[in-house]
């Protein structure tokens, strides 16, 4: 990866930092699922760079707890999904994904308690944030309705804006 990539990932990565912390204070609504789909939209594999820069800063700043474990390979799900359905996608068809992985993020979480805390725990951890998890759902859905088009425009142009700058 090139200096000038590795520039662009940190920033975009630093983004997700951003908008997660002003966010915060608003339960389970944030706009790093909606960045991540349209990192992996636009950057496809390069967009991990992203998503990891996001996950190791969030350890450095909250500590390197359980819900770390989580975003070591939750992030990693939805640019997954992204990836394999990406010659399906449309804007209805994103904002319905990212509805649905806002939902099953408690349930994606509950895997690191499965092997930390047995089956109990897992279903436990998962079931009392069930509400929380349709707070998740509403908010993305909610923001890939807002946000997709505009999002998708200003990574259009940040392509470009790179291409052009490949060629001096």
């Amino acid at each position: 990866m090139k200096i000038y990539d590795m520039v662009v990932q940190a920033l975009l990565g630093a983004i997700l930092l951003v908008v997660q912390v002003a966010l915060a204070p608003l339960p389970n609504i944030e706009l790093v699922s909606i960045l991540v789909l349209v990192y992996s939209l636009t950057f496809g594999v390069k967009a991990l760079s992203a998503i990891y820069v996001f996950v190791i800063i969030e350890g450095l700043i909250y500590g390197f707890g359980i819900w770390w474990i989580h975003y070591l390979y939750i992030w990693t799900i939805l640019w997954a999904a992204v990836m394999l359905l990406k010659p399906f996608g449309s804007w209805l068809f994103w904002t319905l994904l990212l509805g649905i992985y806002g939902f099953a993020f408690g349930a994606l979480c509950a895997i690191s308690y499965l092997f930390m805390g047995g089956p109990g725990a897992a279903l436990s951890y998962w079931i009392s944030g069930i509400p929380y998890d349709i707070l998740h759902c509403l908010g993305n859905v909610v923001s890939g309705l807002v946000l997709y088009k505009p999002l998708m425009f200003c990574m259009g142009r940040l392509t470009q804006i790179q291409r052009k700058s490949r060629t001096f």
